[in-house]
């Protein structure tokens, strides 16, 4: 538990050299220096703005006090009397901090040998005895197990704290390490001990959907398992917690909500800048398994920063479900390797033959950008899997991510886009080539040929999370490329028409109503035109909107599909067009009380229905964000393959086989 700390001061610390935070304390706190990857600094930046914006609103509120109080649970290396005493905010407060008795020490001395922090301070002197390892006149710290609650209120005691005065309790990440009882008890102390108390609490929920359960298994493997989810899942249960032990105003949100309501729009903009990024999916993943919660009691007026100046929307209920899909592993021949990847490609070159190229995952044992090329082919009822010899394999892949693959015909398809590094610019186009075979059976039957075009044709095609749809004008062919971003360009919302034959943008009029910039969206084609849904627009918020892009005797007119209820926003789904029905799966949305499953829209009275996944057949998380989907009309089955990714420091997950839906039952149910 105490390594927790100590890492969490590690990223901190690079969230601060990264500009992320405004500290310039943290550096001298913490020892080691590392640089941690951009998803990370976003998570310690949210968390860190949470926290703050409650403790500056306590401040704030208890201005007119003559004395009020903080104190810091599990403090270890935290800043926060260093940055609230350097701005001034301590005129009136004294601030008191514990952690286990080896980390106060260390954090004791390391005090006294850095002038830049005792200066801050003022050393009096009244240390070292006992629990007290460092006093200055408004900062304690105290050496003290958290879970022995009489040896705690013992020590506050002696080191001076006041029962009667406005007291704000913090608990950042340390509650869940300890036994249900014990924090339960602490939760309840602090409400019946102080006549004007405030609780501030940030830490972990939703245990059991696919991240909740890496997320878990990670803290479970440091040996610091999280206690408090079982009986705490989600925001409703730690409210109930905090009501039922004494306290009488809670309020509690996700990290996505607190993240879209409580930071001004520029400092949204001004994050998003601050480095290269493009794991979207796992950042709001992040932000729904984390919450920050305030509490208070005896306060006047009452003490509510999640609320006050600013406007929640209203949180949407949880999904409701008109039933639930079962999901099973793919009866294979053979083991399948090659398939653990996200950010990749699949596509039908024939209706027994599956392609997935690109996307990055594990390869000959350690994880990178997929080099190979890998084909499902599936004879007498079961799928066989292997590697696709490429013809040239000097030719240029580009080991790229987020592209796109459309068939122009059983023995040609176009790549268009997709990136390597987030930081480079996107790739262009190249055309694959296979050799025009009857009956395929076995992986080796399909070789492939790269061609390179040059130049790479369209700058258009510069871009990825894009997509690339065969619509038909007047009779041609022509593949309109939509939305996605660049490295230039965090969100883009223009399109082009190519033409397939010279693989040029020609100039095709569209009317309508625009849609508003996405990438990550769907794409299908539908009745010689385009069906657009979902999506992250450009305040990296997901998008609900559906539109359908018709073919009209001059050109092509956008118009919206209205939907019923209204489709819940998402992106990172994959889609399919059956029947009238337009079938949304998987993907990441905002609900932190449940994971997006497969929707369906009826494209002709827009009813949309939710269904869940049933994963109970499968050993392991199922993540369907990233990964790819093959719709086969004659079994009417879904084909997932790969999907998952980077979640937040708890590891990658990824997807260890392809995973059969059965959509019998809910498209004849239509």
């Amino acid at each position: 538990v105490q390594g927790t700390g100590g890492s969490s001061a590690v990223s901190k610390c690079s969230a601060a050299a990264r500009g992320y935070i405004q500290d310039r304390f943290l550096r001298l706190l913490v020892g080691r220096r590392r640089r941690r990857a951009p998803l990370v600094h976003r998570g310690y930046y949210i968390r860190a703005r949470a926290v703050g914006h409650c403790v500056q609103d306590f401040l704030l509120k208890t201005q007119s006090h003559p004395k009020t109080q903080i104190v810091s649970l599990g403090a270890g290396f935290d800043s926060l009397y260093f940055r609230l005493k350097d701005i001034g905010l301590l005129h009136h407060t004294v601030v008191y901090e514990v952690d286990f008795p080896n980390v106060a020490c260390q954090k004791a001395a390391l005090i006294k040998r850095t002038k830049e922090l005792s200066a801050l301070v003022g050393d009096t002197g009244g240390e070292g005895l006992g629990v007290i390892t460092f006093s200055g006149e408004d900062y304690k710290l105290l050496g003290v197990d958290l879970s022995e609650l009489s040896e705690l209120e013992r020590a506050l005691e002696e080191a001076g704290l006041d029962n009667e005065i406005p007291t704000l309790f913090i608990a950042e990440v340390v509650l869940t390490y300890m036994e249900n009882r014990r924090s339960d008890a602490l939760i309840q102390w602090a409400a019946e001990r102080f006549s004007q108390a405030c609780f501030l609490l940030y830490e972990q929920m939703h245990p059991e959907d696919p991240f909740g359960r890496v997320m878990q298994q990670h803290f479970s493997q440091m040996n610091s398992a999280l206690n408090s989810l079982a009986q705490y899942p989600d925001c409703e249960a730690q409210q109930t917690r905090f009501f039922e032990k004494g306290w009488t105003n809670c309020s509690v949100m996700d990290m996505n909500e607190f993240f879209t309501c409580c930071t001004p729009e520029d400092e949204q903009q001004r994050m998003q800048a601050l480095e290269p990024f493009d794991e979207y999916e796992e950042w709001h993943l992040k932000c729904s398994h984390y919450f920050v919660l305030t509490a208070s009691k005896g306060m006047e007026p009452s003490w509510t920063p999640l609320l006050s100046n600013m406007t929640v929307p209203h949180r949407d209920g949880p999904v409701r479900m008109a039933g639930s899909i079962t999901a099973t592993a793919c009866p294979m021949h053979s083991e399948v390797s090659g398939l653990r990847r996200y950010g990749h490609h699949s596509v039908l070159l024939k209706p027994n033959v599956i392609l997935t190229t690109g996307g990055f995952g594990e390869e000959d044992g350690h994880h990178c950008r997929m080099r190979n090329f890998h084909v499902l082919i599936k004879h007498a009822g079961c799928w066989k899997a292997g590697c696709v010899k490429k013809e040239n394999p000097d030719k240029r892949w580009d080991e790229r991510l987020y592209h796109t693959v459309s068939c122009l015909s059983s023995s040609l398809a176009l790549v268009v886009g997709g990136r390597t590094s987030p930081s480079s610019a996107g790739l262009g186009m190249l055309w694959l080539k296979f050799p025009e075979t009857c009956n395929v059976s076995e992986p080796d039957d399909i070789t492939v040929e790269l061609v390179s075009l040059q130049p790479a044709a369209e700058p258009a095609a510069l871009r990825w999370r894009h997509s690339t749809t065969e619509v038909i004008f007047k009779g041609e062919k022509y593949l309109f490329l939509y939305g996605g971003r660049s490295a230039i360009e965090p969100v883009l919302g223009d399109w082009c028409f190519l033409h397939t034959q010279e693989l040029s943008c020609i100039v095709i009029p569209v009317e309508g109503p625009v849609p508003e910039s996405r990438h990550s969206h769907s794409a299908c084609s539908w009745k010689g035109g385009v069906l657009i849904a979902g999506g992250l627009g450009a305040a990296e918020q997901p998008l609900g909107s559906v539109f359908f892009l018709r073919e009209l005797e001059r050109g092509f007119q956008w118009q919206i599909v209205e939907t019923h209820p209204p489709l819940s926003p998402r992106y990172s789904h994959t889609a399919h067009v059956h029947d009238g029905k337009l079938l949304l799966v998987g993907g990441v949305w905002f609900h932190s009380s449940s994971v997006p499953g497969v929707t369906v829209v009826d494209l002709t009275t827009g009813l949309c229905l939710d269904y869940t996944i049933n994963v109970e057949h499968l050993e392991w998380p199922l993540m369907l964000h990233n990964h790819s989907s093959v719709f086969l009309p004659n079994e009417k089955e879904l084909l997932l393959i790969g999907g998952g990714g980077n979640c937040f420091s708890f590891g990658t997950h990824l997807n260890p086989e392809p995973v059969l839906l059965s959509l019998s039952n809910i498209l004849a149910s239509h």
